[in-house]
């Protein structure tokens, strides 16, 4: 599945830090049970991109902030 295709799959998306001092990002879903772990300086920079990819969006659809 590419970025550009839509998909009719539901999952939930929780985001918070664990006692071992990692930024974690937790998908769960249908036959998804899926822990990301990223020290905070890959989670700022996935901040960042986040950011700019919502920046583009924005542009590419003509929605304004």
């Amino acid at each position: 599945m590419g970025i550009n295709k839509q998909s009719e799959i539901a999952a939930n998306l929780q985001i918070g830090p664990t006692t071992a001092g990692m930024v974690r990002i937790y998908v769960d879903g249908p036959g998804i049970d899926l822990p990301l772990d990223f020290d905070p300086e890959e989670a700022e920079e996935i901040a960042e991109e986040l950011r700019a990819a919502a920046q583009q969006a924005r542009g590419a659809t003509g929605k304004k902030r």
